[in-house]
């Protein structure tokens, strides 16, 4: 990682060590309350909708995605919210290095996650609509765009390097 806290990168910013970490971890926090806010309307929507009279006509599959899907989306949030306890019991401790790399790895699984819980409440909303053919296609051509777009277009850029991000380029 080329902003990881073992290495120098960042160092054009004219920052300390402890800078980089304090500003790492701020980024960090930043995409995660976006996240979040994400992860907490799936839910609630995902509560409210097994209280709902269709909910009762749904058959075992479905019911099935449907408690995958919470449990993924769940899951997501604990992981989210995990930078915020890990901060707490090792506040003051002089730990932001270990800190910036646990919710690193937190905000890695918890996007996993939230990719997984947003393609399963499409397949369940579009089983219900149009039949489980239509889920199945649907849901994995989302499945497909999340990855192409979360995963694979950051990877790409990453592994060519970040000569675009240099002074100077256009």
């Amino acid at each position: 990682m080329k902003d990881d806290p073992g290495t120098t990168a960042g160092q054009d910013r004219d920052e300390t060590p402890t800078e980089r970490l304090d500003r790492q971890f701020e980024d960090l926090l930043q995409e995660l309350r976006v996240s979040q806010a994400g992860v907490q309307i799936l839910f609630a929507f995902l509560l409210g909708i097994a209280f709902t009279p269709v909910f009762a006509q749904v058959d075992q599959w479905q019911r099935d995605v449907y408690i995958a899907t919470l449990i993924v989306t769940v899951v997501a949030a604990i992981l989210f919210v995990g930078p915020v306890s890990y901060h707490r019991i090792v506040f003051r401790q002089k730990m932001r290095g270990s800190l910036v790399r646990a919710s690193n790895a937190m905000a890695i699984g918890g996007l996993v996650c939230l990719m997984l819980a947003m393609v399963g409440a499409v397949l369940l909303a579009v089983s219900v609509v149009l039949g489980s053919t239509w889920a199945t296609w649907t849901s994995a051509g989302v499945a497909v765009v999340f990855v192409v777009v979360w995963y694979v277009f950051p990877l790409v850029h990453r592994w060519r390097g970040n000569h675009l991000d240099r002074p100077g380029a256009n």
